[in-house]
């Protein structure tokens, strides 16, 4: 069963943003802390240059991506990664891995076959 346009067009869309939210160093590291464990704002601030606003709103790029979510704990407001959200742009670039390993693959072979391993083949410029 062939998806629909509408259903292709809401997967690019999502992973434009992925892929929007990831393009940014700080929004990257910003995830690499989060995969450890949830964090506050200030929490994920703190080993940036920027201001607490600035933080706010690379969260909110990636919460809109769906990379994040937070949550209300009391007077906390902890953000938490979303691993799931990050499936979309894992399995394209997945594709294009495999694609790549092929090609590889397929060059080794032709490679050795050019240039066997067997020195008693003898070749050019090999002496005797």
């Amino acid at each position: 069963m062939e998806p629909n346009g509408n259903v292709l067009e809401e997967a690019d869309r999502r992973l434009d943003v992925a892929f929007s939210a990831l393009a940014d160093p700080t929004r990257r590291a910003i995830l690499t802390r989060l995969s450890r464990s949830e964090a506050t704002v200030l929490e994920l601030a703190e080993p940036f240059p920027l201001s607490q606003p600035a933080i706010s709103k690379h969260l909110k790029v990636l919460e809109r991506a769906g990379l994040i979510t937070r949550r209300r704990d009391a007077q906390r407001r902890p953000c938490r990664l979303e691993a799931d959200a990050l499936r979309g742009a894992t399995d394209w670039l997945d594709e294009y891995r495999q694609f790549w390993t092929e090609s590889y693959e397929r060059l080794d072979t032709l490679l050795a076959d050019l240039h066997p391993a067997n020195p008693e083949a003898g070749g050019p410029g090999e002496q005797r």
